[in-house]
């Protein structure tokens, strides 16, 4: 076994530029995660932090990917975009579900009467919901609970074989494809926030009705605090399912970001 090891560390010295060269590489395809993948994007992690996973990553997996069969190590506009693609494919993909949760507590804000209460975001630097920025901190939790932060470094780690580095073309039809699961976040934020919506819609058409029938009561008055109430207890009640709903839809995602790359 030393002798095995003595002999990696004598091939790694001989073939240092090539390894160099694939640890370039390796970092340009984790920029992508680093700039838009859910918790690894985070500003709460400081860049030095990021920096240094980014090094670790690609000191660990230089000698591995250099190894793959058809991987063709050089250094070169085409080989550099081809990288930078692939991890923005991974990227943009995952972002899809932070963008999600986001438009869902738009529309719940709606609800609850908070279209008007918003936050800054520290991510993006714009004003966002509050009810969005609760959603997106689920989503953080959950990832890291389900442990799907390992499972899109795994993800990360088979697409070097499945598209060895050097290899990496990108075609219109990527970006088409990226385009039409962007559609996907109107539906998805729409099926968190639908119990929500139905709940309130129905005190809202039972109010009218009551009201129809004894004039006399104030609707406006009343419709209104018995709306948010009500929605804040489907809130809760629905809590309960939407992890599982951020899991299944942050491996769908994956899944999808794979095939596009070949995995």
């Amino acid at each position: 076994m030393m002798q095995a090891t003595s002999s990696l560390g004598r091939d790694v010295i001989h073939d240092w530029p090539q390894y160099l060269t694939a640890a370039m590489l390796v970092m340009v395809r984790l920029s992508g995660l680093m700039v838009f993948a859910p918790v690894f994007s985070s500003v709460a992690i400081p860049p030095r932090i990021k920096a240094g996973f980014v090094f670790a990553m690609a000191v660990l997996l230089a000698p591995v990917v250099s190894a793959v069969p058809n991987a063709h190590v050089e250094l070169g506009v085409t080989p550099v975009l081809g990288e930078l693609s692939v991890g923005l494919v991974f990227g943009l993909s995952l972002m899809l579900l932070n963008e999600s949760l986001l438009f869902a507590g738009t529309l719940l804000g709606m609800e609850f009467s908070f279209s008007l209460v918003n936050l800054m975001d520290p991510n993006s630097m714009v004003e966002t919901p509050v009810l969005g920025q609760m959603l997106g901190w689920i989503g953080t939790l959950t990832v890291i609970g389900a442990g799907l932060d390992r499972t899109l470094l795994a993800a990360i780690v088979r697409s070097f074989v499945a598209a060895p580095v050097g290899h990496v073309v990108t075609v219109a039809k990527t970006g088409a494809t990226l385009a039409s699961m962007a559609g996907g976040i109107f539906f998805a934020g729409l099926q968190l926030a639908a119990p929500v919506i139905t709940a309130a819609l129905a005190v809202e058409v039972t109010v009218a009705l009551v009201s129809r029938l004894s004039p006399q009561l104030p609707a406006m008055v009343v419709g209104i605090p018995v709306k948010t109430m009500i929605s804040y207890a489907v809130l809760i009640g629905s809590l309960a399912i939407w992890p599982a709903w951020i899991e299944r839809h942050f491996t769908a995602l994956l899944d999808a970001a794979g095939r596009l790359v070949g995995v």
